[in-house]
Parts: C-alpha cells; sequence; structure tokens
C-alpha cells in the first residue's frame, strides 16, 4: 500500500496552512492526540507566530516520533504539507522546504494532477468543505475541514489508524458532535485521491497509477 511507504522509525514533521478561522491550529492539536493515542512517544504541537486573525494565511505544526521530542521551533523541511484552503497553493512559501517524496495534502474539489502544483513530492487532494458540508459541519455558513481532513492524513501517510483519529476527536467533542467529527473524518479517508511520483531522479508522475477509492473523484 502507498501508506506503508513512511516509516515509523523516525520523526515526522507535519506542517498546516490555512486561513484564520479555519481551525488550522486545532488541526495541528487533534493529530498530535491522535499520535499520542497511537502510541508514538514524543508529540508536540505548535503554533505559528502572530494573531490568528479571520481570513489571514495561518500556519502550525505537529511532530511525533517514536523517542522523546525537545524540538519546539516551526518546521522548516517538513514531510507532510496540509492545505486546508486551495488559495494558499499561489503562495510558493507553503510548500517550501517539503521534501523529496513527502506528501502535499489539500482540500480540494480538484484531482492531484489538476493543482498544477509542481514539486518533488507526492500529492493528494480531497473535497473536505463538500464532506464537511453534508456531514453540516459549518461555521458562519462555510465548511469547517480541519477534523474532516485528518481522514485524509491517516488514508495518506499510514502513521496514525483511523481508530486513532476516532478516538482522539472523541475526546474533543461530545454526544452527537464527536459522531459527525468522526464520520466526516471517514468519509474524508474513503474519498482521498492519491498521486504518488515516482521515486526516479525525474521526480515525473507515474503514469497509470492514479489512485481514486471508493470510486469517487471530481
Amino acid at each position: 500500500m502507498i501508506a506503508d511507504r513512511m516509516s515509523k522509525q523516525k520523526v515526522h514533521e507535519i506542517r498546516w496552512h490555512g486561513r484564520g478561522g479555519q481551525g488550522a491550529v486545532t488541526a495541528a492539536h487533534a493529530l498530535a492526540e491522535a499520535a499520542f493515542v497511537e502510541g508514538w512517544v514524543g508529540v508536540t504541537s505548535v503554533p505559528a507566530f502572530g494573531a490568528e486573525r479571520r481570513g489571514m494565511p495561518v500556519s502550525a505544526s505537529t511532530r511525533f516520533s517514536p523517542q522523546v521530542i525537545r524540538t519546539y521551533s516551526q518546521i522548516e523541511l517538513p514531510d507532510v504539507v496540509v492545505v486546508l484552503d486551495e488559495s494558499l497553493l499561489d503562495d510558493p512559501s507553503v510548500t517550501e522546504g517539503l521534501k523529496r517524496d513527502g506528501w502535499l495534502i489539500v482540500n480540494s474539489a480538484l484531482s492531484p494532477e489538476r493543482l498544477q502544483v509542481s514539486g518533488d513530492f507526492n500529492i493528494a487532494a480531497v473535497d473536505a468543505a463538500r464532506v464537511s458540508a453534508e456531514m453540516g459541519l459549518l461555521s458562519g455558513g462555510s465548511p469547517l475541514v480541519n477534523t474532516a481532513i485528518l481522514g485524509a492524513f491517516s488514508r495518506v501517510t499510514g502513521l496514525v489508524s483511523m481508530p486513532s483519529i476516532e478516538a482522539a476527536l472523541r475526546r474533543r467533542f461530545n454526544n452527537s458532535a464527536s459522531d459527525t467529527n468522526v464520520n466526516a473524518a471517514r468519509l474524508t479517508h474513503q474519498r482521498t485521491i492519491l498521486n504518488p511520483r515516482s521515486n526516479g531522479e525525474t521526480g515525473e508522475p507515474r503514469t497509470g497509477e492514479y489512485l481514486r477509492v471508493s470510486g469517487y473523484c471530481r
């Protein structure tokens, strides 16, 4: 499976990008909680410095490791970048430093190949906004994708299982709210589309390995 490519024997650094009000910082914390449930020994979550004003770009980071972590700085060379708002891809700093063969996970109705993002990394996309709208996860009429996209992270990397994601979400939410967020993460997990790149020197996309999960494609 593609997700098995990411090793559980090393430190993993995840950088989140969103806009103020989209819950990027909350997503980073929730993933850290899920990683702890999964059994990772060292787990940290750090928001970016500065005010989280609605609509303004916001970043956060999550680290987990099989060993204790004593690093709390911002992440410059992420293994995974998660983008909650695809318009942020216009800023080259969003994918800056993303490791070769790392993963870019984007909330988008477009397929990975149509995102037209260049780089020696893998790309995954899922319409988490549509999933959140279907589940009724809205704030001011706009979909909240931060918990839903955790399912995509699990699907793409295999580093944190869905049972651990679900356990973390149930700790954060009560009653029907926990069911709604868990179901959104499950649906996003199923609908995620992956476009892995080759391991060759050119980093060109593989032909015929465009994976569509559960028959869902936009």
